[in-house]
């Protein structure tokens, strides 16, 4: 579903205008190219990352035109043939996008999307593709990283006044429910997306009445089945949760109701957790849960169970929302190849004295090789396109940062993980709802050994080239020496 009508042709980088212009004017805007948008290095020094944001490109291909307005503005640069212009205005994405589904753990240097598209269609879309990929596989990642730290306790995503601006909000929810949040206190990620909204009071409800008493009890006997309680405006343990457990007994247990929960936003989360747990335990109120808040990411909330705090569920805020441990994603859009008139693929490479930043050429499949026995990914392959692979012969794959270590497979499936999303301009992938993709993201996860999810020191997934597309690329290194 569209996030709203804006036009966001002209989302783009200025220079992508005007190397369009110089393709234009030159007789290169018809050129095939090939860009793969990849990343090289795995926020939080996690052992994978997740791919989201696909929705959003799709919408923004879809509905990508330079209208009256947009003509003129460029106009108004003096720099643009007017020829260029007069092509503008009859723009339309006509190319070929393959990508990864949302939800699909990735890893760096290999494509998470593919673009075949002629030059200024394929240069002009780099920002968008880039800054949506780029944020919602960061909060995605980031968010994963939190509900695994909670082991099994929910997580609820709190973050939209912190957020970077009305996208980064929706957005970002949407990102983080893929990855296994449970609820967002978005509205309109709710109403956009259908992503559970969930949300309890502010301490400026208690603070409108004469006492906390008469502000729990109004809220109580305003929303009985869905009470919960926040504690910590004045007192936790002396007035919160006392007042809490009386209006409890007051409210709810007339109507037989025993489902309700108390929040804490401040303070030290674990030794209030653990009194408040004593107090409302003996107080008869066993079913009642305890929500925690207040600047929480994975390594606190890590922490503060391994100290033992009585926490049913967590809201995370900003530190989620903005991924402030590691702010950027990183990914990246790089020429791979061009096709001549003959439908010869002919590759290229980026070459840097900075070895990460080195490219894979060529038009490219991305392999994911599962251990048939467990079922678990064990490693991916990106090969040429024209490459056919199939599990009857042994598969021996070298680990890309240590390249004398080398993984053998005898028993394995092997699956294209790359999909056809956009053939010749329409859309040919059939769009899973936001639970299908979050259903698939979870399940996709836990197809990871242990190793590769840990927190400290991960597993290096094996990311390897084909023997045909390494050749390829060391040719090129020796080309252009």
């Amino acid at each position: 579903m569209k996030l709203n009508q804006i036009n966001y042709t002209l989302l783009c980088d200025y220079y992508e205008l005007t190397m369009s212009n110089g393709y234009f004017k030159y007789g290169m805007s018809e050129q095939i190219t090939y860009f793969d948008v990849f990343f090289r290095r795995i926020p939080d020094n996690g052992g994978f990352a997740i791919a989201a944001g696909l929705e959003q490109v799709i919408d923004y291909i879809e509905n990508l035109h330079f209208d009256e307005e947009d003509i003129a503005f460029l106009r108004g640069k003096q720099i643009f043939e007017e020829s260029f212009l007069d092509y503008l205005k009859h723009f339309q994405f006509t190319g070929d996008i393959y990508a990864v589904p949302e939800g699909t753990p990735v890893f760096p240097n290999e494509p998470i999307l593919t673009v075949r598209a002629p030059a200024i269609q394929a240069q002009l879309i780099e920002t968008f593709i880039l800054l949506t990929l780029n944020h919602q596989s960061l909060i995605a990642t980031k968010a994963n990283r939190i509900v695994r730290a909670a082991e099994g306790r929910a997580i609820a995503e709190f973050g939209s006044r912190r957020a970077q601006g009305a996208d980064g909000a929706v957005l970002g929810a949407r990102a983080a429910y893929i990855a296994g949040c449970q609820a967002t206190a978005c509205t309109l990620t709710d109403q956009k997306f259908g992503v559970p909204t969930n949300g309890t009071m502010a301490h400026s409800w208690i603070q409108m009445f004469p006492d906390e008493y008469t502000a729990f009890k109004t809220y109580c006997e305003l929303y009985p089945e869905h009470t919960t309680l926040l504690v910590d405006t004045y007192n936790v343990l002396k007035s919160g949760v006392p007042n809490a457990i009386r209006v409890f007994n007051e409210v709810l247990k007339p109507k037989g109701i025993r489902h309700c929960a108390i929040r804490l936003d401040s303070g030290d989360i674990t030794y209030l957790s653990k009194k408040a747990r004593k107090m409302l335990d003996e107080a008869g109120w066993t079913e009642c849960k305890i929500v925690a808040s207040n600047s929480l990411d994975e390594y606190i909330i890590r922490e503060i169970l391994s100290q033992g705090a009585k926490i049913d569920s967590f809201g995370v805020g900003e530190r989620l929302i903005t991924s402030k441990s590691e702010p950027v994603f990183g990914g990246v859009y790089k020429l791979v190849g061009i096709e001549n008139s003959d439908g010869l693929i002919i590759p290229k490479i980026k070459i840097s004295e900075n070895v990460a930043k080195i490219t894979n050429p060529h038009f490219k499949k991305l392999y994911r090789i599962f251990e048939k026995e467990s079922g678990k990914a064990m490693a991916d392959l990106l090969c040429v396109y024209d490459e056919q692979l199939d599990n009857s012969q042994p598969l021996t794959l070298f680990d890309p940062n240590f390249i004398w270590k080398k993984k053998t497979f005898t028993d394995f499936q092997i699956k294209e993980i790359q999909v056809p999303i956009i053939i010749q301009g329409k859309t040919v992938y059939q769009r899973p709802n936001i639970e299908e993709i979050r259903s698939y993201c979870l399940n996709q996860i836990d197809l990871l050994w242990e190793e590769v999810t840990r927190f400290e020191n991960p597993h290096n997934y094996y990311v390897d080239l084909s023997q045909k597309l390494w050749n390829i690329k060391q040719q090129l290194l020796e080309e252009n020496k």
